[in-house]
């Protein structure tokens, strides 16, 4: 018998988790995005989703980038263009998939883009000018995440501390990604908090007026209530809604272009 070969797919849907973060805070998306009945690949970055935060420890940020950028190769095996969707850090690495990619990225969703973090010490901050000398005294850094409302996963969605080597590799990638807003002009979903303890919500304000895409291809969709972990938290649905509107649109329209 003749071996079937698999109908390539259009579309395909990448979805990059944040820095620290779990599978868990992400995998509510998967479910809605499999039954749109194309492929969704969900890759576990270097140093994330271990039973200790020291597995972070010395992984800097083009190691994340190099799991995320071989999941991207891997799917586009299967698909023609790819969607990638990036919570927080994985936002800042679906930016440079698509400075990289150009011809496989048909678009992106940026769902509380870390361009500019609530602590002093990050890029752009009042004493980020500290963080070096902050990170030779102090090798662990504490995490917190607060919930606006119920917590709807039971599983591990972050780690509760992470090696301060890692966080200033995590700044490193915040800079980069900034000097590469100018040369992006894929089309954009930019999701944002307009409260939340992690992301101020002018990061949405500074991608959208910075990134090269014309105005008739992005545009912001913002949460009234959520924290940072909008996947996990009390507008979960709403969120989740709007990605899956957004990517039935694209698929759509790549079908009409097809």
């Amino acid at each position: 018998m003749a071996e079937q070969h698999k109908e390539r797919s259009s579309i395909g849907v990448l979805i990059i988790h944040g820095f620290t973060a779990t599978l868990d805070s992400v995998n509510a998306l998967c479910t809605p995005l499999n039954e749109l009945g194309i492929p969704v690949r969900l890759p576990l970055l270097a140093g994330h989703g271990m039973a200790s935060p020291e597995a972070l420890r010395g992984v800097k940020w083009d190691a994340w980038l190099a799991d995320a950028d071989r999941a991207l190769q891997e799917l586009c095996l299967e698909v023609d263009r790819v969607i990638v969707i990036g919570h927080s850090m994985g936002a800042l690495i679906s930016l440079n998939l698509a400075a990289g990619h150009k011809g496989k990225i048909d678009s992106l969703v940026l769902v509380a883009p870390a361009i500019k973090l609530v602590s002093v010490l990050a890029p752009g901050r009042p004493f980020h000018f500290a963080a070096p000398f902050f990170s030779r005294i102090i090798k662990n850094w504490k995490l917190k995440t607060d919930f606006s409302g119920p917590v709807y996963e039971n599983g591990t969605l972050h780690y509760t501390w992470a090696p301060t080597d890692a966080i200033l590799s995590f700044f490193e990638l915040i800079k980069k990604s900034l000097q590469l807003l100018d040369s992006i002009n894929v089309p954009v979903l930019i999701i944002h908090n307009r409260r939340e303890s992690t992301v101020r919500p002018e990061s949405a304000l500074i991608l959208y007026k910075m990134i090269a895409t014309d105005p008739s291809g992005k545009s912001i969709f913002w949460l009234d209530r959520s924290g940072h972990q909008i996947f996990c938290d009390c507008e979960r649905e709403t969120a989740i809604r709007a990605i899956i509107d957004y990517v039935s649109g694209r698929i759509g329209r790549n079908k009409i272009q097809g």
